[in-house]
């Protein structure tokens, strides 16, 4: 039985922050859990998020009610994936939700058991995470951010908006077998354009300044290889960038909206909340395997004008037409 005074300090506890851990103390039955394995630090990642719980709610499944969901983060730290994905299966999670390659991967490798629903993995037949898109098999599926085409429309869009360019260079995490694919992908592209290409390796914070040594002078412009690492330097990279009068150009709006000059890519949000409806069918009984995996729908071009006036760049009004968003 619950004391007045207990009962006085619950209620004053009382709303949303409060609720889930309350509940789990509270309800006889453990909820069903929900890992979700974070490759970013939280604030890149909250956007995403927020949507992922929304539309569970929408489906019936209300954190510390119906499920609880257990948020880790690697801050964009490979070898932390491997470490919160064993963790997780150790505290018998019901479904691990992760997002992009190396998490995939990495959840992958810790269980063969436990079902696995991805989100913006590059090409996860190629990187051996599924079997097929129709029909991957095994305890893993979700949504691939696969689109081979991708990188060819940012340089035609990056072309727009610098006309002299002739000189590209890729910033990529090389430990990201998804990045590897891009870059070559974007490699491919920039050679058909006639743009002299060159790729620089970041896989530490360490190697930031020098590669941007090394740009100095030789380059009109950098291209950002999708990866979590990366986009937790954001800032620091615009900054240097900025610095170097480089434009840039990346698959996600946090770049554009940190300072960089555009963004095109796969809407996260839409994408985020499309993977709560695969942990909704799992949840009901539905098998991982027999689920397929889905591919990007919605897409979105973000411009950053304040960049663009400080590189004394003119944007044609044709690409601020078709923008999804303009930074002022």
């Amino acid at each position: 039985m619950v004391d007045k005074g207990r009962r006085d300090v619950i209620a004053l506890l009382g709303g949303a922050a409060a609720w889930p851990t309350m509940a789990r103390a509270q309800l006889p039955a453990k909820l069903p859990t929900i890992g979700f394995l974070g490759y970013d630090a939280p604030s890149v990642a909250s956007r995403w998020l927020a949507a992922f719980v929304q539309r569970l709610r929408t489906l019936g499944w209300i954190e510390g009610r119906d499920i609880a969901i257990e948020y880790q983060w690697a801050q964009g730290n490979v070898e932390r994936l491997a470490e919160i994905a064993t963790a997780f299966v150790r505290g018998k999670a019901n479904v691990i939700v992760t997002y992009g390659t190396p998490g995939a991967q990495a959840a992958k490798q810790a269980t063969p058991i436990i079902p696995v629903v991805f989100v913006l993995v590059g090409d996860p037949v190629r990187t051996g995470i599924v079997a097929t898109l129709a029909r991957p098999g095994g305890n893993v599926t979700g949504l691939s951010n696969q689109s081979a085409d991708l990188p060819g429309k940012r340089l035609d869009l990056l072309r727009k908006a610098v006309p002299a360019l002739r000189r590209l260079a890729i910033l990529a995490n090389t430990d990201n077998a998804s990045s590897v694919v891009e870059t070559q992908e974007a490699q491919s592209a920039a050679h058909k354009l006639g743009v002299e290409v060159g790729t620089f390796e970041i896989r530490r914070a360490d190697d930031i300044a020098p590669v941007f040594d090394a740009l100095k002078g030789g380059v009109d412009a950098l291209y950002i290889a999708t990866d979590a690492f990366l986009r937790t330097h954001r800032y620091r990279i615009n900054t240097l960038a900025l610095d170097a009068k480089l434009p840039i150009m990346s698959n996600l709006r946090q770049y554009a909206e940190a300072g960089g000059l555009m963004s095109y890519g796969t809407n996260y949000v839409d994408t985020f909340e499309r993977a709560a409806d695969f942990v909704d069918k799992i949840l009901r009984g539905a098998k991982p395997g027999d689920i397929p995996v889905e591919q990007p729908t919605k897409f979105e071009l973000v411009i950053n004008l304040k960049t663009a006036r400080t590189l004394s760049l003119e944007i044609p009004p044709d690409l601020l037409a078709i923008a999804d968003a303009v930074i002022e």
